[in-house]
């Protein structure tokens, strides 16, 4: 009797030992990635004696080790004549220390893009740069020389001062293979996703422009009571639970020449009521915006709105949006009316403010840097010339194999500088095969496009594609793509191709 009642309980003790070691196998381990968020400024001497452009970047740099680092910017026009001048671009470049806090920034920036009928040429430009900055722990300054050089046949170049403020932002991940995963909360505990989650939200929304007072086209002619129809994007991320700051870019479809953009940075309130069915935010942005032949003057905008916003289902919500989009001293002044989606995240950890989690689920994620190729991309005039851009896409996986995309892009070599495209869009991606490397993925995307001379008419594209991933480590795949390009109301009609890498890893969200 003793013998089998030891028995039992061994066979229970290995039992719940299995269980145990399972449970700790099957929950993936947390990955932390060190990076900054980084805003900068430089004064471009222009050619043919025009004032400077001042050219500000907003941009997100990973730690690849101690001292070297990698990413992506964004550059827009903020001063000078050519409001509507914007660019993206992979930076890279090494950090290291001279003492605790003193440090050397040497980096390399090379990008495409263009606008506002600058001498951009193809839009093909680089931006070296050597600063010496002082760390403040919890931010960091620098500052030094750069060189900007418009090299794809375009007449900016030359040297000026570079100036960069950085705020470390790191953020947790797993491998992308775990995306969809589930698991309870009780197992999330026993591990280091036990932690308050950060709160997200993205939204992709319609955004009309009203414009008023004396707002005119660069030719002169007054623009006073038309209505710019906007497409675009925007991601909000929490301090606490009311105070956030947001991105926010847009590109026009219609009501103007194509080839109108905008890109803001700001801060905000949230207030939430009704058992948080229903929101109120008020926001705060300054930004760059212009092309399309609206005169902008240097470029710089201010956004200020208000929204309200009504729980759908789960974690979507209906926003409405009411403010102004204008300069500072009403150069260009419009009212602004908004619709969108917004879907809001709690992730890297399992306790929120806003709810109590049963279960956390790993969601995939793709950040794609590729280079599209138009074969003879229509322009006006009636001719056709090969276009090439660098393209950023982000994939948001909305279950196991259908994603979310949004998409901007700008041209840099094919005579086409000021050439822009910001689009969105659904696709699916199949499981891995031949040894777990390979998947193949379709999808389509529409929005916005313009400028260059490209023949969009006064702005929406389509653009289906279709092509194949090849992984090279457990989050980096290479990228290959066939796709054809519809404008409507203009003569744009081609297939492109694109190669690229692609970034891929999966996070937590508390549900």
């Amino acid at each position: 009797m003793i013998i089998n009642h030891f028995k039992r309980t061994l066979v229970l003790a290995l039992t719940i030992s299995v269980h145990f070691f399972y449970a700790q196998e099957k929950v993936p381990t947390k990955k932390v990635q060190k990076g900054y968020a980084q805003i900068d400024f430089l004064p471009i001497k222009m050619p043919f004696e025009e004032p400077n452009m001042d050219f500000t970047g907003i941009h997100y740099n990973v730690m690849l080790n101690n001292w070297a680092y990698g990413g992506l910017g964004f550059y827009g026009a903020v001063g000078g004549i050519r409001g509507g001048f914007f660019t993206l671009g992979i930076n890279a470049g090494a950090k290291v220390n001279i003492t605790d806090k003193l440090f050397l920034d040497t980096g390399f920036h090379f990008g495409g893009g263009g606008g506002a009928s600058a001498p951009d040429g193809g839009g093909a430009f680089i931006l070296p740069h050597a600063n010496i900055g002082y760390d403040f722990d919890a931010f960091t300054v620098s500052s030094g020389w750069s060189y900007v050089n418009f090299f794809d046949g375009g007449n900016i170049k030359g040297h000026q001062l570079y100036a960069a403020v950085q705020i470390p932002l790191s953020f947790n991940f797993s491998d992308f293979k775990n995306k969809e995963k589930s698991f309870s909360v009780d197992d999330l505990n026993l591990i280091e996703w036990k932690e308050p989650s950060s709160r997200l939200s993205l939204m992709v929304h319609l955004n009309n422009l009203s414009v008023k007072g004396d707002s005119k086209f660069s030719t002169g002619e007054s623009m006073a009571g038309r209505t710019i129809r906007l497409a675009g994007f925007e991601l909000n991320s929490f301090f606490n639970k009311n105070w956030f700051f947001f991105v926010k870019a847009d590109g026009a479809y219609s009501g103007i020449p194509a080839g109108y953009m905008d890109i803001f940075l700001g801060g905000g309130y949230h207030l939430s009521m009704n058992k948080n069915r229903t929101n109120i935010q008020a926001k705060f942005g300054v930004g760059a915006g212009g092309g399309g032949g609206v005169d902008s003057k240097g470029g710089f905008l201010i956004y200020p709105d208000i929204s309200i916003e009504q729980k759908l289902f789960d974690k979507v919500y209906l926003s409405i949006n009411k403010g102004y989009l204008m300069s500072p001293d009403s150069h260009f002044l419009s009212s602004t009316l908004g619709f969108g989606l917004k879907y809001y995240v709690d992730k890297d950890g399992i306790t929120t403010d806003y709810e109590t989690p049963s279960k956390g689920k790993f969601k995939g994620i793709q950040t794609i840097v590729k280079q599209d190729w138009y074969i003879g991309a229509q322009r006006n005039g009636n001719f056709k010339q090969d276009m090439h851009q660098i393209s950023l896409q982000i994939n948001f996986f909305l279950n196991k194999y259908l994603y979310g995309a949004g998409q901007t892009s700008f041209a840099n070599f094919g005579d086409a500088g000021a050439y822009a495209e910001g689009i969105v869009g659904l696709g699916v991606q199949s499981n891995n095969f031949f040894n777990d490397r390979v998947s193949v993925f379709a999808q389509i995307l529409g929005g916005a496009a313009g400028g260059g001379g490209i023949s969009t008419g006064q702005g929406l594209i389509v653009k289906p594609s279709a092509g194949i991933n090849i992984n090279v480590s457990n989050n980096l795949s290479l990228k290959g793509g066939i796709g054809y390009v519809k404008a409507r109301g203009g003569q744009l009609s081609t297939v492109f191709a694109n190669f690229g890498i692609s970034y891929d890893i999966s996070y937590l969200i508390a549900k």
